[in-house]
């Protein structure tokens, strides 16, 4: 039988077989997931780049705008003083955390729980907060103005104080998390050889959290060197990065030195980026298995040591929310004290009013819906899917890449990318949906490795019996992977939530007239003179944040009792 020419010249093909199509089908969906990360971050990112080296028409100019930059005295105003202040910031709360830090793990103080829930607390509130409380603290009218003398707070001071305010449970949980795997062992070699307290201290204590310490003083800088809302409201005429940012953008439209002075905050948050991921490294190459978890013994002196070290830290915590509660209810600051809730009446403000605050409920909701459903699934897809090597180190890269990225800078990305009118996403800007993107892109690194730990700890046998039974992953996601991870779900969901509730520099560029959010419009009640009304927005935000940790808690007090009470008996 003779061959038709058709069938001659016919490419021989081997058909692929049912792993290969598996193998092949999640390659598909893990270049799905990092084509959202080019939407999402690189391609915002390439725009700024490009903005930066273009002229206000949009010609190539090269390095013509940083050098007009740096040539009207740029470095010598914002960068030197974001520098310093996130420099002085980083040296106070690593050291105030590290101190707290050694009282909660070292001491058997009477209401540790509480005492560290007391010390979270910033994290709940705005950034915003604690700027307008130190006002109604230290300024002009303030209660103890006269403790400052002739400084003022308006400038270094009152930005380093905010700043410290708000950063400093960053740096607690890194501290905490460090200090409290300690190996016993260490110590009672220490008393064996009757070491002091102090040579303990310097031989034992501080070199096994030098890693934590480092990774704080890190996350502390970039939160600081990168931070807008502080220094917005409290910092005066002392010009950093962030505040000159907002300045050439929103009051010179001078998009083109916005993006100049966005890649400059860039800069030094990738690099301390990379620094802290290289000491991250050692780090787990040094964790022994062989270590025994260290459990302080009853000493009087150290309790009252520790109860020292605590008290200015909690004083000082309590007095900044307290200031803006207080300020928050009182009629007319310094001259009517009496206490009322008009303050609460945002309707009658310029800012936004309660559909502000509806709006951020709104996003918070959303990009906690969102957020948390990508997150986990990404994290998965990258840990429990079979991925080729290239891909998969391409999809991390891109997972931490966030970490590195200002939210100023970023929002201001998302301006030149989907604000261009080639861009057929250009009809998002100013709606609820680019605030969502701009929000859960900000914030994903730490939600993936929230969910990439939790997904580590979980035995690689169950996709192993789940293939010998025949079940797809699909089932042993939903029926397995799932239930076990919801109390990481339920951290996920609500780090999202506080986040888009309180974070202000990722979206000051995006929201239009029907999309103003609550944080938004506290800073622009105190621009418009309207402080107590702020510092009332502010207190809502951080009572809002509240209540969902108390959801938080009670979501997880059932799912220990109900869905994970078998790690309990293990």
């Amino acid at each position: 039988m003779k061959l038709t020419a058709t069938a001659a010249h016919a490419p021989f093909t081997l058909p692929l077989s049912a792993r290969q199509r598996e193998k092949l089908f999640w390659a598909l969906l893990m270049l799905l997931a990092l084509a959202a990360f080019a939407l999402l971050l690189l391609g915002p990112l390439y725009s700024l780049l490009s903005k930066s080296v273009a002229d206000g028409s949009g010609q190539f100019v090269g390095l013509a705008n940083f050098n007009a930059y740096l040539a009207g005295g740029g470095i010598q105003r914002g960068l030197s003083h974001s520098l310093w202040i996130a420099s002085s910031s980083m040296l106070i709360v690593v050291s105030l955390a590290f101190a707290c830090a050694w009282a909660l793990t070292r001491t058997r103080l009477p209401l540790r729980g509480v005492i560290k829930a007391l010390l979270m607390l910033p994290i709940l509130a705005p950034s915003l907060l604690p700027a307008l409380s130190l006002i109604y603290l230290f300024g002009e009218q303030g209660i103890f103005k006269s403790w400052l003398g002739d400084t003022s707070i308006y400038g270094p001071l009152g930005i380093v104080l905010g700043s410290c305010f708000w950063t400093f449970p960053h740096a607690l949980m890194i501290l905490l998390t460090a200090m409290s795997h300690a190996d016993a062992r260490h110590y009672e070699a220490a008393d064996v050889l009757r070491a002091s307290a102090w040579r303990t201290f310097f031989t034992v204590t501080l070199p096994n959290a030098r890693y934590g310490l480092v990774s704080a003083a890190f996350v502390v800088f970039i939160l600081v060197f990168t931070d807008f809302g502080v220094p917005k409201v409290i910092g005066g005429n002392y010009e950093v990065l962030a505040t000159d940012i907002y300045k050439q953008v929103i009051g010179q439209q001078k998009f083109e030195m916005g993006a100049v002075i966005s890649v400059l905050l860039l800069l030094p948050a990738l690099l301390a980026f990379v620094a802290d991921r290289w000491v991250q490294r050692r780090q787990a190459a040094s964790v022994t298995a062989r270590a025994v978890p260290y459990s302080p013994k009853t000493n009087r002196r150290r309790d009252l040591t520790g109860a020292l070290l605590l008290s200015p830290v909690l004083g000082f915590i309590l007095l900044v929310v307290g200031m803006a509660i207080y300020a928050s209810l009182v009629r007319y600051w310094p001259y009517n004290l009496d206490l009322t809730l008009r303050n609460y009446e945002f309707g009658r403000m310029d800012g936004g009013g309660w559909s502000a605050y509806a709006n951020s409920l709104t996003l918070a909701s959303l990009t906690l819906l969102v957020g948390t459903s990508v997150v986990f699934f990404n994290a998965w897809l990258s840990e429990r899917t079979p991925q080729p090597k290239p891909l998969l180190a391409l999809f991390q890269l891109c997972s931490l890449l966030p970490l590195a990225v200002p939210g100023l800078t970023l929002g201001l990305a998302y301006i030149f990318f989907f604000n261009h009118p080639a861009n057929p996403l250009n009809g998002l800007y100013g709606g609820m949906a680019i605030l969502v993107m701009c929000t859960v892109a900000h914030f994903y690194s730490v939600a993936h490795l929230t969910a990439l730990t939790s997904l580590k700890q979980l035995d690689q046998e169950f996709e192993a019996v789940g293939q010998s039974l025949r079940a797809s992953r699909w089932r042993m996601l939903r029926q397995v992977t799932l239930p076990l991870s919801a109390p990481t779900l339920l951290d996920i969901a609500l780090y999202l939530f506080v986040n888009a509730m309180t974070t202000v520099s990722a979206v000051i560029f995006l929201y239009g007239p029907d999309t103003a959010l609550a944080a938004v419009a506290v800073l622009n009640m105190d621009e418009a003179g309207d402080t107590a009304p702020a510092a009332a927005m502010a207190v809502t935000i951080m009572a809002t944040c509240l209540l969902a940790k108390g959801v938080h808690c009670l979501l997880s007090l059932w799912l220990t009792r109900h869905t994970q009470h078998w790690r309990g008996r293990a």
